[in-house]
């Protein structure tokens, strides 16, 4: 059975990721901290264990937006690129890096309580006022 293999990397080409294995979870947040990170009404992300997770390429400049959370973005370009907390088990990516975006399929929006009005849902996906 193939392990399931996917890279991805900032805007510039400075930072490169490898995440090996099943993806965790892929979820829309819309909370203002992500809104501010990457300038978007949200922000998507996948996530990994953190042993599935490496740089293969680079370093990640890390930010601590929070306490408890860092921002892992690209030094060079500004790229946002991953997110991790204390409170979290896995790694999380910003989908829209990885090379091939359409692997991970969103299956949540969570933060709703911070949805920008001009943000239209899928209502089929699970909704949360948080992370659940």
């Amino acid at each position: 059975m193939a392990i399931d293999v996917h890279d991805g990397g900032c805007m510039c080409g400075a930072v490169r990721y490898r995440l090996t294995g099943a993806f965790t979870y892929s979820a829309h947040c819309h909370c203002r901290s992500c809104q501010r990170a990457v300038g978007a009404g949200f922000v998507t992300y996948s996530a990994v264990a953190p042993e599935n997770f490496a740089v293969t390429k680079g370093k990640l400049a890390i930010y601590r937006s929070s306490p408890g959370v860092e921002r892992g973005f690209c030094g060079k370009c500004g790229t946002s690129l991953t997110y991790a907390g204390e409170d979290w088990t896995d790694t999380a990516v910003m989908t829209a890096t990885l090379d091939d975006p359409a692997a991970a399929v969103p299956t949540t929006n969570v933060y709703l309580d911070h949805k920008q009005p001009w943000v239209v849902l899928d209502e089929a996906l699970k909704a949360f006022p948080k992370f659940p």
